[in-house]
């Protein structure tokens, strides 16, 4: 059975280590030619080239138009990081739920700052420690955590919100035990 382009690139990338989705992050961003925060698919064939992407043009034009969510031919980092990183597989999934479980006190499916209070120490952020936060700011700020985008940022953050933060997590771990380990250690499940 061929290989799809995502699964070569996927491949490639998970072979230079941990950090490499790192490092593909700052080559994205040296992609981006003439600072436009977005790169055409010119810049992108370029920057994977340089990259050491072993991809034929016709799978990079191929990857380049899944990335571009919106169609406008352009990618932003957000739309091509998305699309990399995939999905938590199943044992990952039920760690990620597991946490969001222990986090979202009212069940009414949303992590707000009041549910954030016991799960998460705000007293110990420095701001608040210096007097320049309340407790309730630093919750604020810690869920923005989770809401990258700003334009949709409401303070409240959804389980698809917190599912999408740790898919970005997971793309930089291989092994499952330790993103387990990872996710149990910060809620203290």
């Amino acid at each position: 059975m061929a290989q799809t382009p995502m699964n070569k690139l996927r491949e490639q990338v998970l072979k230079r280590g941990v950090s490499s989705i790192k490092r593909l992050g700052r080559t994205f961003r040296i992609m981006d030619d003439d600072r436009d925060s977005g790169i055409n698919l010119e810049e992108f064939q370029e920057g994977l080239r340089d990259y050491g992407a072993e991809l034929s043009p016709e799978e990079v034009k191929e990857l380049f138009t899944k990335f571009d969510k919106d169609g406008n031919g352009t990618l932003c980092f957000e739309e091509f990081i998305v699309a990399f990183r995939g999905h938590l597989n199943e044992t990952r999934l039920k760690a990620v739920e597991d946490a969001f479980r222990k986090m979202e006190k009212t069940g009414d499916g949303r992590i707000t700052g009041k549910d954030m209070k016991g799960v998460y120490n705000a007293r110990e952020h420095p701001k608040y420690k210096n007097g320049e936060w309340t407790e309730e700011q630093c919750f604020m700020e810690f869920l923005k955590t989770f809401e990258p985008d700003e334009s949709k940022r409401d303070g409240v953050v959804t389980l698809d919100e917190f599912l999408d933060y740790y898919a970005g997590v997971s793309a930089d771990i291989d092994n499952d035990a330790h993103f387990v380990l990872t996710v149990r250690n910060a809620w203290k499940i």
